[in-house]
């Protein structure tokens, strides 16, 4: 059906849902390539207005992909709890943004919603909410999991240590993983990226890793973010897998063209889950998935159905949350400008990304990052990045000096994270907290390198991890 909306004596008319979604995003890079976003800032607000009046059972009734092309629009469909849309099925979009704001809607009202709030219902009121109004509602919101470790509880903030290394040199990652332990990073995952796709390279990154952890006794978790049938086949050879990670979209060609399935997906769980019962005594839970997601993946992938890259993100939630992941997030700027030319396009994705996520009930976090041919710079990353911890974050990225020379862009470093911890009375998960105190690393919830440090620290663990790394 078509939408219509009149705006200084002019009349816009959408001839559907994914037009009037498209018309009514923030200006995107990757929707003007496409050719599906707004052809002026008056369309803009036309299709903003045409969408606030928009009722919600109506956007969950005309699927913007076809399901029966498109397995993420059956999962939708299938996952949807009509129980709990009940109470907001009526209303308009715009009215929904009301109660999303309301300070009688608090973050226990929304999870019981969240299971009624499709991933197109989440995008549709997004795009109708300021800056402000994202960080006001997602910072209501707390997505607790659990591993290893517990994570996304109130007053927290956790960091992934990233201790990439451009050849997979193990010295070089246990350095960098030594570093950001002592910045108190790393609760989220100790999580490298290989630059070297195959089983051994994996299996011993893994092995590592784990030798890190149980030398130290660190309570967090370890990740090598390969393809998710590499990981499986390291696991089949011995390897300690504690979280399997996977990139996904939000359509079924575009998951396609990274080589996965929604099945997949599922077998890999069912196996970790397996092979976790096998190791562990005394884990917190059996939250053992980790997904990375970014706006403009479905259209670099040829995938995106002429729908705009903001509610494709929403879909890529979709699929997750079904999957009971440990960790999520969104790495905001690493497809390029041709998605994202910005600093204001990405620090308005960034935040997108992070309030759809947490509205549907997952433990979002964000790779606040960019690449070197951006119209950004570090001040941009610092910007989003605060904005991100207001809003009630549940993680970001610990890279060395921010910089990755493995996979050559720009994100947060150790330094970043202590900075917003500080700001923010941000803590790191408590069995984390209360490791770095044992080893004199905290002092009253804060980082304290003075007289804290013993021969019992992590300093005085550090030679003999280095030697066992194969460092002279």
């Amino acid at each position: 059906m078509p939408y219509c909306a009149v705006v200084r004596s002019e009349r816009f008319r959408f001839c559907d849902l994914r037009e009037l979604l498209g018309r009514a995003s923030e200006r995107k890079s990757g929707d003007e390539l496409a050719g599906i976003a707004a052809r002026s800032e008056t369309e803009r607000v036309a299709a903003k207005i045409a969408l606030a009046d928009v009722i919600l059972s109506d956007l969950i009734a005309e699927p913007l992909v076809d399901p029966a092309v498109d397995d993420v629009s059956r999962l939708i469909l299938e996952t949807h709890d009509e129980t709990a849309f009940a109470p907001i099925a009526g209303l308009t979009v715009g009215q929904f943004r009301d109660c999303l704001l309301s300070d009688d809607t608090c973050g226990l009202a929304l999870d019981k919603l969240r299971w009624g709030i499709t991933p197109e219902l989440a995008s549709a009121v997004a795009k109708l909410m300021s800056n402000k109004d994202l960080i006001l509602v997602a910072s209501k919101i707390r997505n607790v999991t659990r591993l290893r470790n517990t994570l996304g509880e109130q007053g927290t903030l956790h960091v992934r240590v990233q201790p990439n290394h451009p050849a997979d040199n193990l010295s070089g990652i246990v350095a960098s993983t030594l570093e950001g332990l002592m910045y108190g990073c790393g609760d989220a995952v100790l999580g490298v990226n290989p630059a070297t796709e195959s089983v051994e390279t994996v299996q011993a990154i893994l092995d590592q890793l784990q030798r890190v952890t149980e030398l130290l006794g660190v309570p967090t978790q370890t990740c090598c973010l390969a393809h998710i049938t590499t990981q499986l086949d390291a696991l089949d050879r011995g390897a300690p897998v504690d979280l399997l990670f996977q990139s996904i979209a939000g359509t079924q060609a575009a998951n396609q063209s990274f080589g996965v399935s929604l099945a997949l997906l599922r077998e890999g769980r069912e196996r970790v889950l397996e092979h976790h019962a096998q190791r562990r005594s005394d884990w917190l839970g059996q939250d053992c998935m980790y997904f990375e997601t970014g706006q403009g993946s479905c259209l670099s992938a040829g995938a995106h159905h002429g729908v705009d890259q903001q509610t494709l993100e929403a879909r890529a939630y979709g699929v997750a949350r079904t999957l009971s992941p440990l960790l999520v997030n969104s790495v905001v700027g690493f497809i390029g400008p041709e998605y994202l030319a910005d600093e204001r396009q990405l620090i308005r994705a960034g935040l997108e990304d992070h309030f759809m996520g947490k509205l549907l009930g997952l433990p979002m976090g964000c790779d606040v990052c960019y690449t070197n041919h951006c119209a950004a710079d570090q001040n941009s990353a610092d910007n989003l990045l605060t904005l991100l911890v207001a809003a009630g974050c549940n993680y970001v990225m610990g890279v060395p000096c921010s910089d990755d020379v493995m996979l050559n862009y720009q994100s947060t470093s150790y330094h970043d994270a202590v900075g917003m911890r500080r700001l923010f009375d941000r803590k790191p998960a408590p069995e984390f907290a209360a490791w770095m105190e044992s080893r004199g690393l905290f002092r009253n919830g804060q980082l304290d390198w003075g007289d804290g440090l013993s021969q019992e620290s992590l300093l005085a663990q550090a030679p003999a991890l280095l030697s066992a790394a194969g460092v002279r």
